[in-house]
């Protein structure tokens, strides 16, 4: 046992080893000490909120690094009980074998699951907790701003006084109107729902909405349920607030492009891959569609030699949906609890489905 001690500062142990330090740690606590599981927390930077519960139960690591890299991560998956995985990294079985055996539960801090091989987490029922819906008001909010801001050319204008190019005039940097306006979703899930709740005060002209299967809460906005190509072809603003999956990948492309007006507004807050940035690109240079405004894209972080950073009609954001100070505290609370359930056998506060 000494030898293994010793090993501990030295090395990485072997999995026999780290059982078996276990076990005798067990077995040498005194009657006045309460076994603690350990949790890996992947990011320092983490809101207290959520650290601050796990630690009334539970010893508390992190990487050294902000950002760790995946490597530095994967070094101290080994021996956790639990792990409160924030990032975006690769979330797959190579996680879930480091972790074996003492590894209990895994919730992510996010609502989109796009990084994680969830099939291999069903495969092993092994129990993942996820946060959705804390952040749909918060992404809302964004959406909302995204539009504005794409619609009435903010980015643009701003160009313009940097140049010293600033005319003013009755016809100069006319921008696209909300009121009466037609407002597509592509996805009204919670998110599609909570930015719809907003606009009903701009007093839009109709919602619709695409996806797999109507919604029962869409009677209540109003919105109605349509083919996606009619949506494109009515929609004067076009929201996508849809997972990114197989299905959905470059959902939005050259083909789907060309059936917008040209006076339409494109908004993502979903994923950047849904869109073939290429085609939207190539769409925006040649005003196929009017404007487009951005908070997820491909790749993240975006290269500063980015196309789309040279585009007037372009509003970047780098994925800022759920960055408030709230919206982030109730995430890592929800995925504090999700792991302490996992880790006691119990069901988990947001389970991923």
């Amino acid at each position: 046992m000494d030898k293994i001690f010793k090993r501990l500062f030295l090395t990485q142990l072997s999995k026999t080893e780290i059982n078996l330090l276990q076990s005798y740690r067990c077995a040498t606590m005194t009657s006045k000490e309460v076994w603690r599981p350990k949790v890996l927390v992947t990011n320092k930077e983490t809101p207290e909120k959520g650290i601050n519960i796990l630690r009334q139960k539970c010893d508390v690591i992190f990487p050294e690094n902000v950002p760790a890299t995946r490597d530095e991560i994967m070094k101290l998956v080994p021996g956790v009980d639990g792990i409160m995985w924030v990032g975006h990294y690769a979330l797959n079985g190579e996680v879930l074998d480091a972790g074996a055996p003492t590894l209990k539960a895994i919730s992510t801090m996010s609502a989109g699951m796009d990084y994680v091989d969830v099939a291999e987490f069903k495969r092993r029922n092994f129990p993942l907790g996820y946060t959705p819906t804390v952040l749909n008001e918060a992404v809302a909010d964004e959406a909302v701003g995204l539009m504005i801001a794409a619609g009435r050319r903010f980015h643009e204008g701003l160009l313009k006084i940097e140049n010293g190019k600033w005319q003013g005039g009755p016809q100069w940097m006319l921008g696209r109107d909300i009121k009466g306006s037609t407002v597509g979703f592509i996805g009204f899930g919670g998110i599609g729902q909570a930015i719809a709740r907003r606009l009903k005060g701009f007093d839009v002209g109709q919602f619709i909405y695409s996806g797999r299967n109507p919604k029962p809460e869409a009677a209540d906005l109003g919105a109605k349920f349509v083919p996606q190509s009619a949506l494109l072809k009515e929609s004067d603003f076009v929201f996508i607030a849809v997972p990114l999956t197989n299905a959905t990948r470059h959902l939005i492309n050259a083909t789907t492009l060309r059936q917008m007006k040209p006076t339409a507004v494109l908004v993502n807050v979903a994923r950047g891959e849904i869109i073939d940035q290429d085609a939207l690109v190539a769409a925006l240079k040649a005003g196929t569609i009017f404007a487009a405004g951005l908070d997820v894209m491909t790749p993240e972080p975006l290269p500063a030699d980015s196309e789309l950073l040279k585009l007037p009609n372009a509003v970047i954001v780098p994925h800022l949906g759920s960055a408030t100070i709230r919206t982030r505290d109730d995430m890592s609370v929800v995925a504090a609890h999700n792991v302490l359930a996992g880790i006691e056998g119990s069901p988990m506060l947001s389970p991923y489905p």
